[in-house]
């Protein structure tokens, strides 16, 4: 089977490794499990690429029901590590008027000390693909880790989420020019092309000039309610955005690059993927929740109503 990113593989058959943060994103009246990585792996896992989770929880009740949350969505976990000295991570998730969120996330948690082992290596090893965001890096245990990994890997993904002070811009070109693929929002493309010494002004000329500098083949722009672009190998495709009624929107863009990367690995119709994931983070956003249960067939329902 031919597909822009997976060639001669059944989508049953791709293996996708995501690496990062598993934590509680708490809200005023309940906690909900989160963090872009884990929702990332298990929006794939629900549309049927096995996906499998490199993190580490700790050994609490928060990091057991965590793990229980995991286990209930069918994701592999034989890579979370549970912490028997730092804690499962909590994030305080402030929601504006619009849905849109603001994050305080507590530091030095189990997931910022993910040690290099040889099973991750192997994990690795045997995927097609690794996912991985900038969060992750901001503490060095973690970052070496993560480094060590992108080296192994066949195809690597960077899921670009600024949440200052989390993050150092160098790392994040660094990461930048290791990827395979690149996703960001358009004033995360602003912010690091301006970094990068970018002369241009608008989004596509920024992008191309991020690609170029990066040698990056495949890249995405997310433009919130007014949809994405994706780039591969410079040709660009988009998709507007679909009106809903927002709900909150976190979450969303996580579900948005799990159902972008299934279509790429399904099939080879670029237009087609970035309309599908669109559609995805739209009904996400309409949602409570970063990862509510939706169906191929909602979904295209969705997308085609009539």
């Amino acid at each position: 089977m031919n597909s822009v990113l997976i060639n001669h593989k059944v989508t049953a058959d791709i293996n996708v490794s995501c690496f990062g943060e598993v934590l509680w994103d708490c809200f005023s009246d309940d906690k909900r499990v989160g963090g872009a990585p884990l929702n990332v792996c298990v929006r794939l896992n629900s549309l049927g690429i096995k996906a499998s989770m490199i993190s580490a929880v700790g050994d609490d009740l928060l990091g057991r029901e965590l793990l229980s949350f995991i286990d209930d969505r069918g994701v592999n976990r034989d890579c979370i590590a549970m912490d028997p000295v730092k804690s499962t991570s909590t994030v305080q998730v402030t929601l504006d008027k619009n849905g849109s969120a603001s994050y305080e996330i507590v530091a030095d948690t189990a997931w910022d000390n993910i040690a290099l082992t040889e099973d991750l290596i192997e994990q690795v090893n045997r995927a097609d693909m690794l996912v991985f965001g900038s969060l992750i890096g901001r503490n060095d245990v973690s970052l070496s880790t993560l480094t060590a990994l992108v080296e192994l890997a066949a195809f690597s993904v960077f899921d670009v989420n600024l949440r200052a002070p989390h993050y150092q811009i160098g790392n994040v070109v660094n990461l930048m020019k290791k990827a395979d693929f690149i996703k960001l929002n358009d004033d995360e493309l602003y912010e690091i092309a301006k970094e990068m010494g970018s002369p241009f002004y608008s989004l596509e000329q920024n992008l191309d000039f991020i690609a170029e500098q990066t040698q990056t083949k495949y890249l995405c722009v997310t433009k919130g309610s007014h949809g994405a672009l994706l780039s591969v190998a410079g040709q660009k495709f988009y998709n507007s955005g679909y009106l809903v009624n927002v709900v909150d929107t976190v979450g969303a863009g996580d579900s948005f690059l799990g159902s972008l990367l299934y279509q790429l690995c399904s099939d080879n119709h670029p237009q087609y993927a970035i309309d599908f994931a669109c559609a995805v983070g739209a009904m996400v956003a309409q949602s409570h929740g970063a990862t509510p249960l939706l169906s191929l067939s909602e979904i295209q329902a969705f997308m085609q109503p009539v």
